[in-house]
Parts: C-alpha cells; structure tokens; sequence
C-alpha cells in the first residue's frame, strides 16, 4: 500500500530520528490514539502545538522516550479534530527528516481542504494561484464547483512532475498535487508555495515552503480548525508504521461496509427518517458541506438573490465563526444575528429576522442549537413550527422564498424531528448532529446529517460537497459509530438520570445559584440532556468586582472537582461520553471565537450514565462550604 520513502543510506542524523519514533510508538500513552478531548488545565491555546513540539524536541535531543516523559507533555490540542499528540509527531518526523521547520507541515484528513485553504486565503488577499498535479486528481475535485459555489480562482495544470514548474509568481502561489505511496521525502524547489502528498485513505500531508508563505500557516490550521479535522489518531498512527517501516494494517477497512450499513441503519431508526444520511469526519466537516450544499441550490434555484444565513451570535463558537468565514469569501452570502437565549425567545427572534428576509426578497437559511448551548433552553415548538411554516411577502407582494431551518441537535439527537408526522416534518429542514458526543460516547468526532422529506434535492447538494471536500467518515469512525450507535438512546437515559440528580441537589445546597436545565415537563417530553450550566452566586462593589469573584470561583469549583475525583472529573471540552463527568467554561472553551459581549463566563458540566455521583455530590459540598 504505501512505502518507507526516505533514503536508505547511512544518514546518522536520519537513524536517530527514526529510532526515536519507533520508541515513542512504543511508549506512546493509550490517550493519544483514543482519547478525542484532552486536558484543559493543561493547554495553553495561544500555543497550540507550539509548546507540545517544544518540549517534545527537548525529549528527543536527551533521548527520552519514557511512558511517564510522554504523558507529562502539554496537550497539543484541546480536541483531536484540531490536532492531537500524533498529528505533532507525524508532522515533526516528517519536518525533521526533511530539514524543516515542523510548523511548515500540516497533516489533513481531507485531502482536497489543504488546496481551499490556500485558494482562500489567496482569495481574500487578491493573489493568483496556480495548481499543479502530477497523475490523476482525486475524482472528487470539483473544479467547476470550487469555482462558482466557493468562489475560489486558479488555473489548473497536469504536468509529469514537479521540476515541470518552472518560473515563480511575483504576486501568487503555485501549489503542487502530488498523489504518492511513499510517507516521508519531501522533494522541494524554489518554483513551488505548497507541496501537498496525498494518500489514499490516510488523508494528506501538506508542506508550506519558504519564508515568504510563512504567514499562510496559522490561516491553514484555521481551515483545518473549522472546515475539516487533522489526519486522525489512527490514521497518523498507521503513516508512522509506514515511515518507520514497519507493516502498517487498517483493520477498520476490511469491514467498511458492513459498518457504513450498520450506521446509517442505526441513524435513520434514531432520528426516524427514511432519506439516506450522510455520515463526515466532524460536526463541523457536517457543517461545512451543508452550508456549501444549501449555497449550490440557492445558485442553481434562485440565481442573483442574495443569501441570508441566521444564526445566533453565542452558540457553539465553531458554528459561529465558520458561518461568517463562509460569508467572507461569497459576495452575495450575509450572516444575519438571531438572538436566542436569555431574555431573547429564539421564536420572536426568527419571525423578525424573517419577515425582514422576505421583505428583501432575499434567500433565509437558519442555523440553532436545540436545546441551545450553553442556557440549555428550548423554544416552544408548537410556535417554531407555526413560524416557519408561515408564508411572508416580499416587498412587490410576491410569495417570499421558504426558509431552511438547519437544526444542530447535538444535545438532544435522540429526538426524531424530521420523522413523518413530527414536529419538522412539514418545514424544511436539515438536523445534525456531533459524533463525538453521545453518537461515538467520544470515541471518535465524526458527525452526521439527516433531511425530512422535503429535502431529497438538499441532501444531494450537501452529499456531493461534502464528497468533494473529501470529509466523509474515515473507515475506524464508522466501526466505531456502528458499535455504539445502537446503546446511544439508552446512556442518553442514563446520564440525564444523573444529571437531573445533581442539579436537584446544588439547587438544594447552593440555591443562589442560577442552574440552566431543562424543566421537568421539557423531559418528560423526551427532552433529557446530561449538560448544565451553572452561574455562580458572586459578591463584590461594582460590577468588575463581581465578574471577577465569579471568574476566580468557576475555576476553584472546577479545579477542585479534577483534583479530588482524577479518574473522572476532567477539566475538559467534552459531552456525552461513556464514563466520567466534563467541566469547561464556554467563554474560554466552545466559545473561543465568539464576540466578548457574547461570550458565557458560567460554568458548563456534562455528566454520563457511569461516574461516582455521590463522590461528585461531596466534592461540591466541601466547595459549598468554602464560599
């Protein structure tokens, strides 16, 4: 399948390199390979990578591969789809056994999102790109659509190879796509900006070359950061084995279709829809497809009307900076605001943003979190499914276009919507839904979609967007989806259990503060999350005072719960998962692009259906008890 692609002489520096990897596979801790949320307490974002890289280097220049060396690093990333411990290793070795800055590289799952990412960058600073590729391109690159649905420009050029390329643009970049077998050389000249290897069901590999296209680096994590997920644990695992020489097998593989029936069985009995779902590498890469799959029909259908995607400022920060960084690049694509939580109601909201919508003649796509995160609140759905449904006028009193509402049910996705006869089934309307979270019980981040049955020619677009960027599920998420899929509506039982328990008793031993969780009646009508937000009760003179307290006491309930339960308290990004109990700030964590004034400075827990409640209940006392 793939080959060992350094040389073979006798290159001590390269021998060196090589045998400490072997050893860091070796000793590697088991959380690099399965863990998708890593610790917070120990994450500095603003060095994502940078300081993992840091001190693994200083590990490797003493020669220190140990188990405990190892797992005492930072983490890289706080979520695997950003990056994780093996993704910094593969990209390292690879820098290092090329002569290169370890920044310079940057591994995908995807192996068509590294060219739009450069595309976009290129786009919004006015530069020409050229695209060079030697052998086939992936089927799945869509030159056409890449140009009217992203809005992307380039020129397209086969060529035998690489020393092909022959003069350097002043004001562009030239990328070169080259399909390989071999995990490992890099082969480089003055003529090229990007160097991408692609591989067959790993993913790929790109290179940044020069010091002039140093800046590109942090806007291609960011793509990767939102548009897509790094090259997995596994598959990062699997290339290591290769360039190390070692047999490398993916047992996922033999398998995939038998678990790709199994998972989209299971989903479409989950969610009670008949549509074929489509299963991506995250939420996000979900996302990203529905929104370029909704653009491509708003192009096809209602040509020269301008698009309006509405969504709520402080949802899940992916989702928010995503939507806008679509809109930045399309100019007949806006971001419309719709406020939802607190003294909003996410219905009134919609019928004004909509009614404004209509009255412009313009083409309404609503992007909400039900329940929302991180309030935990519901809107009446009786009065979401009236308001949808209701026909509006333009300006000229022609019939306004219908609105698509694209429903983010990540925290309730045991709720069938979209079946026939339910609440949405009449609306428009596509759901999705995180994998990492009850889908996989974190195990993996893959992420799927479903349509009701008004959205045949919507599920078509979005299925070949997401075809094209090369983001559908990897063959070890959807084993790992189809083995537990079928237990996911149980433990989403279980651990609301738990959670209803909890929040009952801090509301009893700390009634002054302000729990958000659902009500009594939203469960009983199969509304039963397992995550809650608290809002501390604080003191001080003046308002900074009492942002302050409430800031410093978020942190010293969090810090205590992860310092007296370990084995189950984490300080971390997470929910849904099976065993244990995640504590984050959504200010500082789900929230991390968010506007400041709409950020959430409360603390944010998510329970499952196996941890120690009463130890947690006691942890919370003694906190109770400090204050």
């Amino acid at each position: 399948m793939y080959s060992f692609g350094l040389s073979k002489g006798d290159n001590m520096e390269e021998h060196k390199i090589v045998n400490y990897i072997k050893t860091v596979v070796e000793n590697m801790p088991e959380g690099w390979l399965n863990i998708t949320t890593h610790r917070l307490d120990i994450y500095n974002e603003a060095l994502a990578k940078t300081e993992f890289l840091e001190q693994f280097e200083n590990l490797f220049t003493t020669n220190n591969a140990t188990s405990d060396a190892l797992t005492a690093l930072p983490t890289a990333y706080d979520y695997i789809r950003l990056g994780h411990p093996l993704s910094c290793v593969l990209e390292w070795a690879i820098a290092k056994l090329n002569g290169l800055k370890s920044e310079n590289v940057i591994s995908f799952s995807s192996k068509t999102i590294p060219v739009l990412a450069i595309l976009r960058s290129n786009l919004l600073a006015k530069k020409e790109t050229r695209i060079f590729y030697s052998g086939e391109l992936p089927t799945f690159f869509n030159a056409d659509k890449i140009k009217k649905v992203y809005g992307y420009h380039f020129d397209l050029q086969k060529v035998n190879s690489i020393e092909e390329v022959e003069s350097k643009q002043t004001n562009g970049s030239a990328i070169f796509i080259s399909a390989s077998d071999q995990i490992g050389q890099v082969q480089l000249n003055d003529t090229i900006d990007f160097l991408l290897h692609t591989y067959k069901d790993l993913g790929s590999n790109l290179v940044v070359n020069g010091a002039s296209n140093t800046d590109y680096i942090s806007l291609i994590q960011h793509v990767r950061r939102r548009e897509t997920i790094a090259m997995t644990p596994a598959n990062c695992l699997l290339a290591l084995q290769v360039l190390l020489n070692q047999p490398a097998i993916d047992p996922a593989k033999t398998t995939l279709e038998i678990n790709k029936k199994s998972v989209l069985q299971s989903i479409k009995k989950i969610t009670g829809t008949t549509i074929t779902p489509l299963v991506a590498s995250s939420g996000l890469s979900i996302q990203y497809a529905i929104m370029m799959g909704l653009i491509d029909d708003a192009l096809a259908n209602h040509p020269h009307k301008a698009i309006k995607f509405i969504v709520p400022p402080n949802c899940y920060g992916g989702t928010n900076d995503q939507a806008r960084r679509v809109a930045a690049c399309l100019d007949n694509v806006e971001i419309v605001d719709l406020p939802v939580d607190g003294d909003n109601d996410m219905v009134k909201s919609i019928d004004q943003v909509l009614t404004k919508i209509a009255h412009d003649d313009a083409i309404p796509y609503i992007i909400a979190e039900i329940p929302t995160n991180p309030r935990v609140e519901v809107p009446n759905l009786q009065d979401l499914k009236n308001i949808l449904s209701l026909e509006r006028k333009t300006a000229k009193g022609e019939t306004a276009i219908a609105p698509v509402f694209v429903l983010d049910q990540t925290f309730c996705p045991d709720i069938q919507f979209l079946a026939e006869n339910e609440i949405l089934s009449t609306v428009k309307t596509i759901s999705y839904a995180s994998g990492s979270k009850f889908p996989s019980g974190g195990k993996c981040t893959a992420g799927y979609c479903v349509g009701n049955n008004r959205t045949n020619e919507l599920m078509e677009k979005i299925d070949l967007h997401l075809t094209l960027c090369d983001n559908e599920a990897t063959h070890l998420q959807y084993e790992l989806l189809a083995e537990q899929l079928p237990s996911m509506n149980q433990r989403i039982i279980d651990a609301y259990k738990n959670t209803r328990e909890f929040v009952n008793f801090i509301h009893e031993t700390l009634p002054e503060a302000k729990i958000n969780f659902v009500s009594e009646e939203l469960a009983q009508q199969g509304f039963t999350p397992s995550v809650f937000s608290l809002d501390l009760p604080t003191k001080g003179n003046s308002d900074e005072e009492r942002e302050a307290y409430k800031r410093a006491l978020n942190l010293k309930l969090i810090n205590l719960m992860i310092t007296e339960i370990p084995n189950e308290s984490k300080f971390c990004v997470s929910y849904g998962q099976l065993k244990g109990c995640y504590w984050t700030i959504p200010a500082t964590s789900t929230q991390g692009t968010t506007k400041e004034g709409d950020k959430d400075y409360i603390v944010r827990a998510s329970l499952s259906a196996n941890m120690d409640l009463d130890k947690h209940k006691q942890v919370f006392l003694d906190f109770v008890n400090t204050i």
